[in-house]
């Protein structure tokens, strides 16, 4: 990997210091960096931790675009204040943990793919659409919730 030390002024701020990626780290970070953030901004209205996903997507194109590093900081400040107030209750760690093990039992039908039971009024392709990936995208969410809540637990919650 290739990395070249910059200085760039761009409305007033410096990067000075700053490495960035060049060749194919850079291609692999700008694909990695996208995809968090427009995983981040579906699961902001879909099931899945979308704002901690937006903050490791801006995280990773912060290396590079100085729009990225502008915006992360106040994105982070709003995943970690959700996060803390997330497990601030017994109740709210409950349900959260309840949440997550829903998306995990919801997927596993679309991963194994049953046979079209005979109570389904619709046609037999509307039976769990998006097979296999959307199965495998709700299993992943909820583990991935799993993780940040007890990662939330162990970082905003006082011992009790």
């Amino acid at each position: 990997m290739h990395f070249r030390s910059h200085r760039v002024r761009f409305n007033g701020s410096s990067s000075a210091g700053r490495t960035t990626p060049r060749g194919a780290a850079r291609i692999l970070g700008l694909l990695v960096g996208w995809l968090l953030v427009l995983v981040g901004l579906a699961a902001l209205v879909l099931p899945g931790p979308g704002l901690l996903a937006l903050v490791g997507g801006l995280a990773v194109l912060a290396q590079q675009y100085d729009w990225a590093r502008r915006w992360l900081r106040p994105v982070r400040q709003k995943a970690f204040a959700a996060a803390a107030q997330g497990v601030q209750s017994r109740l709210g760690i409950t349900f959260s943990f309840t949440g997550a093990l829903v998306l995990v039992l919801l997927g596993v039908p679309w991963v194994v793919q049953p046979s079209v039971p005979g109570w389904w009024p619709l046609e037999e392709r509307w039976w769990l659409p998006g097979g296999w990936s959307a199965g495998s995208s709700l299993i992943l969410s909820g583990v991935l919730a799993v993780a940040f809540i007890v990662y939330s637990i162990r970082r905003f919650r006082p011992d009790p």
